[in-house]
C-alpha cells in the first residue's frame, strides 16, 4: 500500500488542525536556525516584503521558498522521501503587505486601519518533492485570495482584543477562527484559507502528487 505522507514544514497548530480536520497524513519538518548544520539565517525564513512587489507575489515566494528549502533539506537529514506542503498567508489591504504584529501597539494599528473596511487575506500553498531516482524536483504553487469586511470596530473593543493576545501572531493581527469571528461582517472565498491553509486548493495540490485524499 502505497504510505500517503507528507511532511509540513510549518510551525502553525492552525495548520496542522485544518490538515488533522481532512484527513491529511503528515509529519513536522521544523527548519533549524541555520541552514544545515551551521548557525547562520536560513534564507527560506527570510519574509522581508521586497521594493516593488505586490502582495500576490510575496506570499507566494515565501510559501514557495519554505517547501523547496524543506524538500532539499530531506536528503540532507537523510529522512524518508515524501512531499513538502509549506504555506504562508498575508494581508492585502490597498497593496501593502500586513504581516504579524511586531508589538500590542502595531497590533491596535493594524486593526484600526482594518476597521469598516474590506482587505484581502492572501494564502500561498506549495508543494515540493525533492528529486529522487530518476524522478526531478516537482514544484506546484496554489493563491488563494479570500475578501473580508470588518464592521466598524471601537477603541475599547480593539483593547480588549489586544489584551488577549491572540492577534500576536497572526497576519493581519487577527483570528478568524478565535474572538475575531465577532469583528467579521463578510468573507467571500475560502474560509480555511482566512485561518491560513485553504484546503480545496491542498487537496488540488496533493493530487498532482498522487495523493489522494
Amino acid at each position: 500500500m502505497l504510505d500517503t505522507r507528507i511532511y509540513l514544514a510549518s510551525r502553525s497548530p492552525r495548520r496542522r488542525e485544518l490538515l488533522t480536520q481532512v484527513g491529511i497524513r503528515f509529519d513536522m519538518l521544523m527548519f533549524r536556525d541555520g541552514l544545515g548544520e551551521k548557525a547562520r539565517p536560513d534564507a527560506a525564513l527570510d519574509e522581508t516584503w521586497l521594493s516593488g512587489e505586490t502582495p500576490q507575489a510575496y506570499v507566494q515566494r515565501v510559501a514557495a521558498a519554505k517547501a523547496v528549502h524543506g524538500a532539499r533539506i530531506l536528503s540532507m537529514r537523510k529522512l524518508p522521501v515524501h512531499p513538502v506542503l509549506a504555506a504562508d498567508t498575508t494581508i492585502d489591504l490597498d497593496g501593502e503587505v500586513i504581516g504579524k504584529p511586531v508589538d500590542a501597539a502595531d497590533a491596535a494599528a493594524i486593526l484600526t486601519r482594518l476597521s469598516g473596511r474590506t482587505h484581502q487575506v492572501l494564502s500561498a500553498i506549495t508543494v515540493a518533492a525533492p528529486a529522487h531516482h530518476d524522478h526531478p524536483e516537482h514544484i506546484e504553487t496554489m493563491l488563494s485570495i479570500s475578501d473580508v469586511r470588518f464592521r466598524a470596530l471601537g477603541t475599547d473593543e480593539i483593547r480588549r482584543y489586544v489584551q488577549s493576545g491572540e492577534p500576536m501572531d497572526k497576519a493581519g493581527a487577527y483570528g478568524i477562527q478565535g474572538r475575531a469571528a465577532i469583528f467579521v461582517e463578510e468573507i467571500r472565498g475560502s474560509h480555511s484559507g482566512i485561518v491560513g491553509l485553504p484546503l480545496c486548493e491542498t487537496a488540488t495540490l496533493l493530487r498532482k502528487f498522487s495523493y489522494t485524499i
